[in-house]
């Protein structure tokens, strides 16, 4: 039998560590804005493109879009966050 060097035609495919971390760095940012005081995260949803942390969805206020951004650097193996979330909830006084 004869093996031949893999060739790739575009993107090579991503290794199966690569995207085990970027898993486990998503939760962890994730995890970290439900636990964060300050900033109801239940309609934030949290990816990792590239390199980047990339937070969306919406929260009631501007404040907690600005706290999402401080936790979510705030992570071990986070480098960049691009913050997308917009307003759209209620404050999160208001929230019974």
């Amino acid at each position: 039998m004869v093996f031949k060097e893999q060739t790739f035609h575009g993107l090579e495919p991503e290794m199966e560590a690569e995207i085990s971390n970027r898993a486990s760095v998503e939760a962890a940012v994730a995890n970290a804005l439900v636990i964060a005081g300050g900033i109801d995260a239940s309609d934030v949803e949290v990816t990792m493109e590239n390199d980047q942390i990339v937070l969306s969805g919406t929260v009631g206020t501007v404040g907690e879009i600005e706290r999402a951004t401080v936790v979510a650097k705030a992570v071990e193996g986070v480098h960049a966050v691009r913050n997308r979330i917009l307003l759209g909830g209620p404050p999160i006084n208001d929230r019974h």
